[in-house]
């Protein structure tokens, strides 16, 4: 299946910006963070398709997931 993956910011540092990529079906968000080479403590936040997810969510063909570094500011 077809899922489009967006990294941001820090993320992006050695890596890409968006990339659509074959997954198996059923894949969860985690198995894909684990597929991309990114330690899970980097990813903080996560979207599907323009809303909140969980590593532990499935993902199904046409999805889009955005993954998000840790925030700060002051």
């Amino acid at each position: 299946m077809r899922i489009t993956v967006k990294l941001f910011a820090t993320l992006r540092s050695g890596r890409f910006y968006t990339e659509t990529r074959e997954f198996s079906p059923g894949i969860t968000i985690g198995e894909v963070i684990k597929e991309l080479g990114i330690p899970e403590k980097e990813v903080t936040l996560i979207f599907v398709n323009g809303r909140h997810a969980d590593t532990h969510d499935t993902l199904t063909d046409g999805d889009t997931i955005g993954f998000f570094p840790p925030v700060g500011g002051g």
